[in-house]
């Protein structure tokens, strides 16, 4: 597997997401939301994941879009927790920002690699 910043940091995520869902349940009592980010903030990497072993660049960038869409959801599923109270450490979404911020990149890298 590539050794990939994107790969690593999504999977450090999915990690943290699940840290952050365990305590919201445990402490909040709530698990709507986090039923929701676990899903996508999880799925994120996954795809990711997908991406490096797709069938040529159509497929890694249709994968990589996947992901992305799966970081904005997350992104939202955060802010959602922290402006309703439930959470309050803004890290986590900093991190999500980061790493929506890396899949755009890529996917323009490996747009601007195909057309080339």
């Amino acid at each position: 597997m590539p050794n990939s910043p994107l790969i690593t940091k999504s999977k450090d995520f999915a990690l943290d997401i699940i840290k952050v869902c365990n305590y919201v349940k445990q402490n909040k009592k709530e698990s709507v939301l986090t039923n929701q980010l676990i899903r996508s903030g999880t799925s994120i990497g996954a795809n990711i994941r997908e991406a490096f072993y797709g069938h040529g660049s159509a497929d890694f960038i249709a994968k990589l879009q996947i992901a992305l869409k799966e970081c904005s959801e997350s992104e939202y599923w955060i802010e959602l927790l922290i402006e309703s109270g439930y959470y309050d450490n803004k890290e986590i979404l900093y991190k999500c920002i980061e790493i929506k911020k890396l899949l755009i990149s890529s996917i323009n890298t490996a747009k601007s690699n195909k057309t080339n």
